[in-house]
């Protein structure tokens, strides 16, 4: 993988709030490290959307959040009204006791009338798997049915659970999806060597709630770097 610089690293971030923080200071951190999308619970899409007026970042709604429990109705209602809010981009979790008991008739459903409504309104769904909660067989089954069904992203994490994104998971949906969806890995993203390494693994983006951190720890390497050359 080539090295990218601190704009094309930050181009792949969801920017996700931390609790506690104003909207007013979670837009400013995004817009301060060029981050592709704001990600932000339904409540604060309208909000976020006009705080970030004229700056090309986009608004990202989350939906069904963390167990994707709610009725497929329920669901396509939430994205409805984060698109009438003005997200450009959408959240949510597939219905994971549907996906444990391997009711893949009704995830399929799921899957499908989203991507369709979304498409419909040009808005992008981001249908998250919570990989460390699933099998390997019920990662591919997924990732199969993502296939027919088109979501513009898959997803490897809420990043609520036990468990985040790792490079293998990013890895095997890549091995099925190819070129069909993207893939965004989120979850325990802390640092940039973990980042690059879930680009590498073949990310298109990265839901983290840790961009500052992230972004001035790989500042400070390109600049370390940098200065190293300088001296040889």
């Amino acid at each position: 993988m080539k090295q990218l610089t601190a704009q094309e690293l930050g181009l792949y971030f969801d920017h996700v709030n931390k609790f506690g923080v104003s909207l007013e200071d979670y837009c400013a951190a995004g817009i301060r490290y060029g981050v592709r999308c704001c990600a932000v619970g339904m409540y604060a899409v309208a909000p976020v959307k006009a705080l970030l007026q004229g700056t090309g970042l986009l608004v990202s709604g989350a939906v069904a959040f963390p167990g994707g429990g709610s009725s497929i109705g329920a669901k396509l209602l939430d994205v409805r009204e984060v698109i009438d809010q003005g997200a450009q981009e959408m959240d949510y979790v597939v219905n994971l006791k549907k996906v444990k008991d391997h009711q893949w008739d009704y995830v399929e459903e799921e899957m499908t009338r989203i991507a369709q409504l979304c498409r419909e309104n040009g808005v992008a769904d981001k249908v998250i798997f919570e990989c460390c909660q699933l099998t390997r067989d019920e990662k591919i089954r997924l990732c199969e049915i993502a296939l027919r069904a088109r979501p513009a992203f898959i997803k490897t994490s809420t990043g609520t659970s036990f468990g985040g994104a790792t490079p293998e998971d990013v890895r095997l949906m890549r091995s099925v999806v190819g070129g069909a969806c993207q893939i965004k890995a989120a979850g325990g993203i802390r640092s940039y060597y973990t980042a690059l390494a879930l680009i590498e693994a073949g990310a298109d983006r990265l839901g983290c709630s840790s961009v500052a951190a992230v972004m001035e720890g790989y500042r400070a390497y390109l600049a370390a770097r940098d200065e190293a050359l300088a001296v040889h």
